[in-house]
């Protein structure tokens, strides 16, 4: 447990969601203040509940594409809708979540001379050509479809976070976060892992798209949070982008399989084809850290 002159005020945006949830929790356990900001559309309270009456965490219900006027040492940038589900619902709030919301951060961090991250994602590399995706690669992405919202709008905050530190000389960490998964995914955001998990237990059958050929690599919450903090509290000179997942990949068949026999065996695994509104990439990949 740090000195208390040594106890950071971290602010987190989007604390109250998947991963932000679980990056409050270790924080707070790391014995930091922390400060929790959600405007709860995908975010729940049921994530933070156990937080709620902790001496060193403070929740506060705001929408990061408002100015946030509070005095912080580290700000962890995660508001944003991630899943295509809940990003597509409201296109527009996406992007000025995405892109309104890294300016606002970013005036804060530089008012407070605060050091900042941003929560990025492998889906700034759209349907990737290169396999796997190391972060030199500039990515193959459609500006013009139903994903761009979030895939232009997390790509245009990187292009703010670089900018702000090459003209402010902004402390900033990008992370590009790939699939993760473990407790407290939202039932029905539409990822896979959740999906294959939520239909097996509801004794209804796994739904593949295509022939399930497409691949992925999972990384558990517990280790992606762990790079968060990792690169917050790297070198000054070490800014990112940062790839951040699981580098061995499986395909969406495989995964089916895994949940059945996890669950029972007793799940069907039915095929159907690709909606044409979803155009997800074939591979998504990370290229190993090292």
């Amino acid at each position: 447990m740090p000195h208390p002159l040594l106890r950071k005020r971290v602010l987190v945006t989007g604390g109250a969601g998947f991963l932000g949830s679980h990056l409050c929790a270790r924080l707070v356990a790391d014995g930091h203040d922390v400060l929790c900001v959600d405007n709860f559309f995908t975010g729940r309270r049921d994530t933070i509940a156990a937080l709620l009456g902790h001496p060193h965490f403070e929740l506060l219900r705001h929408d990061v594409t408002f100015p946030l006027f509070v005095e912080v040492d580290e700000i962890f940038n995660l508001a944003c809708p991630a899943s295509p589900v809940h990003y597509q619902f409201d296109p527009v709030q996406t992007t000025k979540t995405s892109v309104l919301g890294a300016v606002n951060m970013l005036g804060l961090a530089k008012r407070t001379r605060a050091k900042i991250l941003q929560a990025s994602t492998s889906e700034v590399y759209g349907d990737p050509t290169v396999h796997p995706q190391p972060e030199s690669y500039w990515g193959h992405v459609n500006p013009l479809g139903p994903r761009a919202c979030y895939d232009e709008g997390k790509r245009c905050a990187e292009t703010l976070f670089f900018d702000y530190h090459r003209q402010h000389k902004l402390r900033i960490k990008v992370a590009r976060i790939f699939n993760t998964y473990g407790p407290q995914m939202h039932p029905d955001d539409g990822r896979v892992v959740s999906n294959f998990i939520v239909q097996a237990l509801r004794g209804e059958p796994l739904t593949l798209y295509g022939q399930g050929t497409q691949t992925r690599a999972f990384c558990y919450v517990d280790d992606l949070i762990d790079g968060l903090v990792r690169l917050m509290d790297s070198d000054d000179a070490v800014t990112g982008p940062v790839n951040l997942g699981n580098p061995h990949e499986i395909t969406v068949r495989e995964l089916a399989g895994q949940v059945v026999a996890l669950t029972g065996g007793t799940a069907r695994i039915v095929y159907q084809e690709l909606p044409a509104a979803r155009h997800p990439p074939a591979r998504r990949l990370t290229a190993p850290c090292w």
